[in-house]
């Protein structure tokens, strides 16, 4: 008789909790898809803008000097790419090279 007497405690139900969880659950479900997936095309675009800078770079190195860079460190030596570090690919991590027939960046077609 006493368990009836005693004044309701504030909290949460447990079936409260469980609908709580599940919620958190379906909306982890539908989110993180969508966020992994914006991830990977931003790496994709910013690849894209790399090839691009790097290849004014090379072409900046050619009408000044009149022959072409054979390493993209040449770029950075020469004061032609303005930041101090070549970028690296940010879907695969490899670094660009120059293709030594066409004078532009090979690869990195996501």
């Amino acid at each position: 008789m006493g368990y009836l007497n005693r004044p309701r405690q504030p909290g949460f139900s447990l079936l409260e909790l469980l609908a709580v969880v599940t919620i958190i659950g379906i909306i982890a479900a539908v989110v993180l898809p969508r966020m992994t997936g914006s991830t990977d095309t931003a790496k994709k675009n910013m690849c894209h803008q790399f090839k691009g800078d790097l290849n004014g770079a090379i072409e900046k190195y050619h009408f000044a000097n009149g022959t072409w860079p054979t390493s993209l460190n040449d770029l950075r030596h020469e004061d032609y790419y303005s930041d101090e570090q070549i970028p690296v690919c940010p879907m695969t991590k490899q670094a660009y090279t120059i293709d030594p027939v066409t004078h532009s960046i090979q690869g990195h077609n996501h």
